[in-house]
């Protein structure tokens, strides 16, 4: 964590999942999360920003991919958090 309403995230994606949603903390630290759509055009990325937002009670604009674009592996800054999601900490 960065401070009190920012998150600073390590997430590997697993893409065109039958669902979405968080699945593990890797041995790591890493966040294993689930999406739906396939990495194409940017669309597993979309989704995982809608993704956070919801999960921290944000807006889209606040969840930012500062590294791994175009990897599984990404890390995330989600600004503004209102809201911690049970497995953050769990």
């Amino acid at each position: 964590m960065t401070s009190d309403r920012s998150v600073r995230l390590q997430i590997r994606v697993r893409t065109g999942s039958g669902k979405q949603g968080f699945l593990e903390r890797m041995s790591d630290g890493s966040l294993r999360i689930a999406l739906k759509s396939p990495p194409v055009d940017g669309r597993a990325n979309d989704e995982l920003v809608r993704f956070l937002a919801g999960e921290f009670g944000t807006g889209r604009g606040s969840v930012r991919i500062l590294a791994g674009v175009t990897s599984r592996r990404k890390v995330v800054l989600v600004e503004g958090a209102t809201r911690y999601p049970d497995w953050l900490n769990g």
